[in-house]
């Protein structure tokens, strides 16, 4: 049985698994290429200063943030506190 890659999409909601943020969830801000994407959570990684990071070192999630995409596509930028809000939406605690 042949695994379909997933593809990542701007407003994804990511787990990081490898590195000093592992564990921690974050949303994709940027398509850099094939292999790695920009990430930022709006509380230790802002926008302004988004990481870059391996898509091997991120496991996606099925949920994508429409409010982080409309801004995006609309602005070419989001508040860190869309990306705080889609995050708080998706992981209840």
């Amino acid at each position: 049985m042949v695994e379909i890659a997933k593809v990542p999409q701007l407003g994804q909601i990511v787990k990081i698994l490898r590195g000093r943020d592992s564990g921690d969830y974050a949303v994709i801000v940027g398509l850099v290429d094939q292999r790695s994407v920009l990430i930022a959570d709006g509380r230790t990684r802002k926008f302004d200063h988004p990481k870059k990071k391996n898509l091997l070192h991120l496991e996606l999630q099925n949920e994508t943030s429409d409010i982080v995409v409309n801004s995006l596509l609309e602005t070419g930028r989001v508040t860190n506190g869309k990306l705080r809000h889609a995050l708080a939406k998706y992981l209840p605690s």
